[in-house]
Formats: structure tokens, C-alpha cells, sequence
């Protein structure tokens, strides 16, 4: 291993742990919906079957990259919308459309629960395998960017494997202590799911900006990383400083 091959090496992990937030998010929401006693070999092992299946999209892509660019339909509605969707543009929108439907329900459960103990899920109880297809099929879905990412940075097949197997590690790491967070601090539990909308959101205009899609003649262009981890940023930093001042209310409202 020479240096440059370590730095692109490190580089790569650095790259699949900033875009793998939003699919730690997710795994950790998802996994909420099997019965506790499950849930951590739920994660793990929808994270390891993803590591497999992320290597092999990774040769999948490297054989037919050009395939996933090439125009597989078009979809024209007068002057009102207009796409040339590919392989790739279809993936992302249907896994946005996916993560903003189940955002969204989550959401409208939470507020509409009477138990508040109630866990995330616990209107849709889930079984392991479910679970674990899901989490599995929504992180080849985030796979995609890290993927294409690496294929631009190296053309060193083992370098990208490593950084993919490495990162899969810490993921299956985090994924433990992200859930443990929401379950010891529920108050957060209802901005992971508006991050995990946020994150709907930017793959829908990630999506649409691959599918070159027009809507009412506007193209629609993607939300740059920047733009959504500021968003992220400042979500954070109002719901904490909301729970403080909500804490302080009724401490002085109890006095």
C-alpha cells in the first residue's frame, strides 16, 4: 500500500461516514418497529447483508456504469412535467418517496398517540425479516452516492472494498449507540423523523435533478450537502434550545 492509495483510503471512509448519517437515522428508526429484544441483531444484520450487497453494487456499477445513466423512460405531462429517467434517477426518487411516506407517518403517530411510552413503530409492529430487507434495500438506495463518490476519487478495486467493508463496521457501531440516544432521550425521537423528512426531500431533488426533471418548465436542482447538514445544524440547535426553555417553563410553573 503506497501513500496516496492510504490517503484516498481514508478519504473514502471520512466520505461513507458523513453520508451514512442519514442511514444510521434510519436504521435506528426502522429497527424500533421489532420487539426490543431483537432489535440490536436486526441492525447488525441488516447492516452486514448491506456491506455484501454494497460490494457487489459496487462491481455492478463498475461493469455497467454507463447502463445506469442511459435513458430508461420518459415522462412528459403536457407543459406541467417532463423527465428522462434512468436506472440511477429512479432508484433515489423511489427511495425518497419511500423515506418521506414513512417519515410522515411516523410523525402523524407520534402526535396522535396516547400512550407515551409508546414506541416509534408501534402502530405497524414489524417483523425481523421485514426489518431487515427494509433496512437493507433503503442503504443500497444511500449506497448509490457513496458508491459513484469512490469510483471518482480511485480506480483501486481494494481500496474502495475496504473503505466499504470499514464503514460498514462503524455503521453497525454507531447504529447501536443512535438508538440507544432516542431511547433514552425521547424528545429527540420527533426531530430524527423530521431530519429523516429533510433527508426525503434531498433525495427526491437529487433524484429529479438526475432525471433532469422540469416541473411547470422549473427545473428542479439538487439540494447541495451543504444546504442540508446547515439545515440539520439549525433543526438541532432550536429543538435543544426549545427543550431547555419548555424544561425551564415548568420548573417555574411547579414552583
Amino acid at each position: 500500500m503506497n501513500m496516496e492509495d492510504l490517503l484516498t483510503l481514508m478519504m473514502l471512509i471520512f466520505l461513507q461516514a458523513v453520508l451514512g448519517f442519514d442511514n444510521l437515522l434510519y436504521i435506528s428508526l426502522e429497527s424500533k418497529r421489532v420487539e426490543a429484544s431483537k432489535r440490536a441483531a436486526v441492525r447488525k444484520l441488516g447492516i452486514g447483508l448491506a456491506i455484501g450487497l454494497r460490494i457487489a453494487l459496487l462491481f455492478g456499477v463498475l461493469y455497467a456504469i454507463d447502463s445506469f445513466q442511459e435513458p430508461l423512460a420518459k415522462l412528459v405531462l403536457g407543459s406541467w412535467i417532463y423527465a428522462d429517467l434512468t436506472i440511477h434517477s429512479a432508484v433515489v426518487l423511489a427511495g425518497g418517496v419511500f423515506i418521506i411516506y414513512t417519515a410522515f407517518k411516523e410523525i402523524m403517530h407520534l402526535l396522535s398517540v396516547h400512550d407515551i411510552e409508546g414506541q416509534i413503530g408501534a402502530n405497524s409492529p414489524r417483523s425481523p425479516k421485514v426489518a431487515i430487507a427494509w433496512i437493507t434495500v433503503m442503504n443500497l438506495v444511500f449506497s448509490f452516492d457513496s458508491i459513484l463518490s469512490a469510483i471518482a476519487l480511485t480506480d483501486t478495486l481494494w481500496v474502495m472494498v475496504i473503505a466499504i467493508v470499514l464503514s460498514g463496521v462503524m455503521m453497525m457501531v454507531m447504529a447501536d449507540r443512535v438508538a440507544q440516544f432516542l431511547e433514552r432521550n425521547r424528545m429527540y425521537e420527533v426531530l430524527g423523523l423530521f431530519i429523516l423528512l429533510v433527508v426525503g426531500i434531498m433525495l427526491l431533488s437529487e433524484g429529479g435533478h438526475l432525471a433532469h426533471l422540469k416541473l411547470f418548465g422549473y427545473p428542479v436542482e439538487a439540494m447541495s450537502k451543504t444546504t442540508f447538514y446547515f439545515s440539520i445544524a439549525v433543526m438541532t440547535v432550536v429543538d435543544i434550545a426549545q427543550s431547555r426553555y419548555q424544561k425551564i417553563l415548568n420548573q417555574r410553573r411547579a414552583s
